[in-house]
């Protein structure tokens, strides 16, 4: 056709999502997208539920009340809190304002696929730094900053590796970037975490002027189909993201359930104890089933198969049949391991069993 995208477009490759559907099968066990198995707060749910008689108003375009809530319950400035579309949303607008044609956006091999996708939906060009065992590495990064680099993302902790930098690692890469470069700190999985070294980042964007903090509703809040994020940021980021972003960037039902559900710490206590004991009792168990378990501070696992790509497709595929959906993680550069989300404590003991006998099988 006559009509062409920009350069560079047709080379994205669309994001790909975790499967949700298996065909043949009564029951569909759901562990491929990193959701939380409790579901949102009811006192979230009860908010959306009442906004179905305002569906004909505009949201309100600033977000006030759930970012007033967010500062509230985060101890942060009410005005340095953007919020988005999912944080996806927030990542896309940090790249389409501050990289272009000519600019590289820098991430850790094993980073977010988003990071790299919305380089090349704007025409910067994503550099990938190599990892030191699953783990973002600071001289790594560090030693592939240009003078073309204009932003450094750190998924902390990490999707799909389940890793983490440290206090003194974070400081570390920032010290070493120039000051016209943007560290985004992209924490979506950061209430899982209980490591007592993991970074405090809303002191780094406090006291400098080049620091972003992304956050979710998606996992935690179990508002995944609301999609709702926010980013905390220097004053003058704030004003950048509100003049590119859409005026009702988030609908109102998202701001309410959002609202509310960052308010109910119980539900969120609930969460983290939840996934401290099945993440443990899952990796334990599919140690024993011949699949090494890498550590994890996310709510999810990733296992690596002795047999390499054949046995993880192998078993990414017999898991299905039983209707039981994984992560292939092929697409992240780990094409011999699966991701596994941690669910609900039945959806754990059959996927547990399952992959024992698939192993098992495989073995015999």
């Amino acid at each position: 056709m006559s009509v062409k995208p920009r350069p560079g477009i047709l080379d994205v490759a669309p994001y790909v999502g975790g499967e949700s559907k298996a065909a043949g099968v009564n029951r569909v066990i759901r562990l491929a997208s990193n959701e939380n198995p409790l579901g949102p707060s009811a006192q979230a749910i009860a908010a959306y539920e009442a906004e179905k008689g305002q569906l004909h108003r505009y949201p309100d375009g600033g977000a006030r009340e759930l970012r007033e809530a967010i500062a509230g319950t985060e101890s942060l400035a009410a005005e340095r809190i953007v919020c988005g579309a999912g944080s996806d949303e927030l990542i896309g607008l940090l790249v389409r304002a501050y990289a272009g044609p000519g600019d590289e956006v820098l991430y850790s091999e094993h980073g977010f696929l988003m990071y790299p996708i919305s380089a090349r939906t704007a025409g910067a060009t994503p550099v990938a730094a190599p990892e030191a065992n699953l783990t973002a590495d600071v001289d790594g990064l560090l030693a592939r900053v240009t003078e073309r680099t204009r932003l450094v993302f750190v998924a902390n902790p990490n999707n799909p590796t389940g890793s983490y930098i440290s206090e003194a690692a974070l400081r570390r890469l920032h010290k070493g970037l120039p000051d016209n470069v943007l560290l985004v700190v992209d924490m979506a999985y950061a209430e899982y975490v209980s490591a007592p070294d993991y970074p405090q980042v809303t002191d780094l964007v406090e006291s400098a002027d080049n620091v972003v903090m992304l956050r979710t509703f998606s996992k935690i809040h179990g508002l995944a189909a609301l999609r709702l994020g926010w980013a905390y940021c220097p004053p003058a980021v704030v004003d950048v993201l509100n003049r590119v972003r859409g005026p009702f960037n988030v609908s109102q039902a998202a701001q309410a359930a959002g609202t509310a559900a960052v308010r109910d710490r119980d539900h969120v206590a609930r969460s983290i104890a939840h996934n401290e004991q099945w993440l443990a009792w899952f990796s334990a168990e599919a140690a024993k089933a011949g699949a090494e378990a890498l550590p994890s501070v996310g709510n999810f696992v990733l296992l690596r198969f002795p047999g390499g790509k054949p046995q993880a497709e192998g078993v990414l595929t017999e898991m299905k049949r039983r209707g039981i959906l994984l992560r292939g993680m092929a697409g992240y550069g780990l094409p011999d391991c699966l991701r596994v989300t941690i669910g609900t404590e039945d959806e754990m003991r059959a996927t547990a069993e399952a992959l024992t006998e698939v192993l098992a099988g495989a073995t015999s």
